[in-house]
């Protein structure tokens, strides 16, 4: 489990919460079956996830549903929430997203370009690439592989793979509709949208103003924090902030808490 996620559980093991980590396909460590993976607006997998919790928190006494989406995640939750509208309250109460790309276009351009390419670009791919040609192996002939070996950076990872496999007819048109910024003016439920300004994958400029969201949706962008960073103490710091902080927020959200942490605009 990831460093974040075990910070989130062990905040909400100090507030006696349940906690749930749910995987995209493929994210888990297990390869999944079907030809298609995800993608970072699946909207659809994360619909069919909160249908299943809600169902089974209803059955456990009714309790609040709260959901943190980070990096990817967090742009797909945004995403759903949005295309779900007034219907998103059903399924869940409130949700966060945590340093999510929120503009696929600008992020994905971002990591490109620079020392981003020279450091981030080789490590997504190392990881990505594996997992393609593991479903390549499962479904011989999915796509070119030729062609992904050769890809030397996310745009070119996701035309021969992300993008086809998931119904889209290319890199920009992923990046342009799986984004969720131009839609949050549409969402419904109590949303928190928190990313820091020094996120190397998510550009200060591409990040939503207020006039770009409903007003159910709050913006949090601190000066600090990176990527999914939020460190605090002393050095190597622990990461306890932004669970503190979100988790505050949600609680507030649905009545049961009042907001914590400093996490505000830079």
């Amino acid at each position: 489990m990831s460093h974040y996620a075990q910070a989130f559980a062990g905040w909400a093991d100090a507030q006696d919460m349940n906690f749930a980590v749910p995987h995209f396909r493929g994210c888990s460590g297990q390869l999944n079956l079907a030809p298609r993976a995800y993608h970072s607006g699946d909207h659809a997998e994360i619909n069919w996830v909160l249908e299943r919790l809600r169902s089974e928190h209803q059955a456990a006494g009714g309790q609040k549903l709260l959901v943190v989406g980070i990096s990817l995640g967090g742009n797909a939750l945004m995403r759903w929430a949005a295309l779900q509208g007034h219907q998103a309250a059903l399924k869940a109460d409130a949700i966060a997203a945590i340093c999510a790309p929120l503009d696929l276009m600008q992020s994905g351009l971002a990591i490109g370009r620079g020392l981003n390419r020279q450091i981030y670009t080789p490590m997504f791919l190392r990881s990505m690439k594996p997992k393609a040609l593991a479903k390549w192996a499962q479904h011989p002939g999915l796509f070119d592989k030729t062609a992904l070996m050769a890809a030397k950076d996310l745009y070119a990872f996701d035309n021969v793979f992300t993008a086809p496999l998931h119904g889209f007819k290319g890199t920009d048109d992923y990046w342009t509709n799986a984004s969720a910024k131009p839609l949050m003016r549409d969402i419904r439920l109590p949303a928190l949208a928190l990313n820091a300004l020094n996120d190397p994958f998510v550009p200060a400029n591409s990040l939503p103003v207020q006039g770009d969201v409903s007003n159910s949706v709050t913006l949090w962008q601190p000066e600090q924090g990176g990527h999914v960073g939020f460190a605090k103490g002393i050095w190597p710091g622990h990461l306890s902030a932004a669970p503190e902080a979100v988790g505050g927020w949600l609680l507030q959200a649905v009545g049961q808490g009042t907001k914590t942490g400093e996490a505000r605009h830079g």
